[in-house]
């Protein structure tokens, strides 16, 4: 072999020798992000008496647990995964769960029996702020609970997820290692898996199959107020739900200011308009807004760490037939309040005048409200509603909380005649016992 066929036999070898280290060493790397990843868990034990006064059901009684475990990989080449099942066990069942026990001699409580395939999704993580996300997944605007477009319903023991390819980006970081001022979020979701249940046999109960679209932008840049502007299209493919197909356009904007060393005001202002689309039947050209302010305080004694009071007026306007604003998509259960009379936009629409007061009492979180609801198209009142809840942390991954919600119907006559079908036009009473354990 001449010289510079030894040459050539060498360097061969060593490209050899290279391709087969670069693959043992890639190989080692994907057992390694794959048996290196982080295990998650999630326990909610809950106990749920509900009285509801409309249609004469008897009070329910649910005594339910909900187990979530999820397993999410290290990254290879930038790509991940995460799995998660999740499973609701009912102890006690002495209640409607939405239309799978077939117990409708019970008033409702929406925790259906059953074990799902809840998540299961690839990522590839462009930098560590920008990733894109394909599977079912959980997805979340705006920090939970107050999911008012686009939530996983966190409040019921069934979650709500979405089969999707999510694309987030932030950029314009204010400086090496700090936030970024402009964050980008897009997700196109083509079904979304309800807190109904694989099981329920009603009409796009467990899943609403969809061609749909949400952007949202957020902008930190500005010291006094962070912005959000937002873009919903959804398209929904069943009949059954063609109402709810429309395109949604809002901008939102909050913020705080310190008044003192220790005083804080706090404001909310939002628009957003709604329009019918795809095969909606309906004509839809409806408003949303939503104004606030308040003011909190850092008391700063161990028995009292800070109070927060808030008032705050929210409208969700209705024409006084099919076309209100509806947020099909949400955690609405953190709306109007807690005891679910307005989870769907009722015909005359919604305005919300409510008050918030929120505290830390001997290291508890503690928060009373009021809201006092009418109706939008029409000059009557639905009626007013007094929450309150109490939540314990400790022992680092327990918690253990105590939530109340009495909604008393008005007995105006166009309320009982507008509303008695969808239950507004009827009290109902309601409380929870919880234990939880996240790790």
């Amino acid at each position: 072999m001449n010289r510079s066929g030894r040459i050539s036999y060498a360097l061969m070898l060593a490209a050899c020798s290279a391709v087969v280290a670069e693959a043992a060493t890639a190989g080692e790397n994907l057992m390694e992000a794959i048996t290196k990843g982080k295990v998650d868990f999630y326990g909610r034990l809950r106990y749920e008496h509900v009285d509801d006064e409309q249609g004469g059901v008897e009070d329910a009684d649910a005594f339910t647990l909900r187990t979530a475990l999820g397993y999410e990989t290290g990254l290879f080449y930038r790509f991940g995964a995460y799995l998660q099942f999740e499973d609701v066990r009912a102890i006690v069942e002495d209640y409607n769960d939405g239309g799978s026990n077939g117990k409708t001699q019970y008033a409702t409580v929406v925790d259906p029996e059953g074990t799902e395939l809840k998540q299961a999704n690839m990522r590839y993580e462009f930098t560590p702020s920008s990733m894109l996300r394909v599977g079912r997944q959980d997805i979340q605007h705006r920090k939970a609970p107050l999911h008012r477009y686009i939530g996983n319903v966190l409040w019921r023991q069934h979650w709500q997820t979405f089969d999707a390819a999510r694309l987030t980006a932030g950029l314009m970081p204010a400086a090496d290692g700090e936030p970024n001022r402009l964050l980008l979020d897009y997700t196109y979701a083509w079904n979304v898996n309800r807190i109904f249940g694989e099981d329920n046999p009603l009409p796009d109960r467990s899943d609403y199959p969809m061609n749909s679209h949400f952007f949202k932008a957020n902008w930190d840049g500005f010291e006094a107020v962070k912005l959000e502007g937002y873009v919903y299209s959804l398209d929904f493919d069943n009949s059954a739900s063609y109402r709810f197909s429309t395109n949604t356009v809002g901008l939102r904007g909050e913020g705080e200011r310190a008044l003192a060393e220790r005083w804080k005001m706090l404001y909310t202002a939002e628009f957003a308009h709604q329009w019918d689309a795809y095969e909606n039947p309906n004509d839809v050209d409806v408003n949303y807004y939503l104004v606030e302010g308040g003011a909190s305080y850092k008391v700063g004694r161990p028995w009292l760490d800070a109070i927060t009071v808030k008032a705050s007026y929210e409208v969700l306007e209705g024409d006084g037939g099919q076309a209100s604003f509806q947020t099909p998509l949400g955690t609405n259960h953190a709306f109007q309040g807690w005891a679910d009379r307005f989870l769907v936009t009722p015909g005359d629409g919604i305005e919300d005048l409510f008050f918030t007061l929120r505290g830390g009492v001997f290291g508890a979180n503690v928060m009373l409200m009021y809201h006092d609801l009418a109706a939008n198209d029409r000059d009557y009142d639905y009626g007013t509603e007094w929450d309150v809840v109490a939540e314990k942390p400790f022992l680092k991954h327990w918690m253990a909380g105590a939530k109340y919600a009495n909604y008393s119907a008005s007995d105006d006559a166009l309320n009982v005649a507008a509303n008695s079908a969808t239950g507004q036009a009827f009290d109902k009473e309601i409380f929870w016992a919880y234990l939880q354990f996240k790790w």
